[in-house]
């Protein structure tokens, strides 16, 4: 699952099942934006990556997943550290996901929260 711009964002993969998705990843200078600070659209790529691996672990053999809509809180400045992304679903339907993610900070503050709400494909 360590592809694409999973890799090149460095996330690491702690957990991974239909009911909960852990990510880990290093804030790093590549990964801010101009003021110093880590960039909401890597907030936004991580909450997007947790929802859509649980999402599609849970969808299994009967299909694939998409997002169809991403809303993404930034709570807190970051400039450095190791932060941890956790997914669970809210909502699991027929045709349709929904996914609440949580972004803390070493010291385990909130940073970033999400919700992403995912189509579920049929095969």
């Amino acid at each position: 699952m360590n592809t694409g711009l999973a890799a090149l964002l460095g996330l690491k993969m702690d957990e991974m099942t239909a009911d909960r998705v852990v990510i880990r990843w290093q804030v790093r200078p590549e990964l801010h934006q101009p003021f110093g600070i880590q960039h909401g659209g890597v907030y936004c790529s991580v909450v997007e990556t947790a929802a859509s691996i649980g999402g599609a672990i849970w969808l299994g053999e009967r299909g694939r997943v998409v997002g169809v809509a991403n809303q993404t809180d930034f709570l807190r400045a970051v400039r450095d550290g190791e932060l941890t992304a956790v997914g669970t679903p809210v909502h699991r339907g027929r045709s349709q996901q929904l996914w609440h993610v949580e972004i803390t900070d070493a010291e385990d503050r909130l940073v970033a929260r999400g919700q992403v709400r995912l189509q579920n494909l049929g095969t």
